[in-house]
């Protein structure tokens, strides 16, 4: 695993609730909470991607199917 992942779920993670900081203020809460939603799915599809990463690893590793 690379620290660079690390980097980049707090790069979005920043990104996002300085978005939400900046609608929610703008009186937009619904576009707010969009781009909270959104922020957290690409996150979880990027730790998806690496836990299949590791699966492949494994089956590597023990010579499964």
């Amino acid at each position: 695993m690379d620290i660079n992942i690390i980097f980049k779920i707090a790069a979005v993670g920043l990104i996002t609730a300085i978005l939400n900081q900046l609608l929610k203020k703008a009186d937009k809460d619904e576009i707010a909470t969009l781009v909270t939603l959104a922020g957290l799915v690409i996150v979880l599809i990027m730790i998806i991607n690496m836990i299949g990463q590791l699966f492949d690893t494994l089956r590597a590793v023990f010579g499964a199917f």
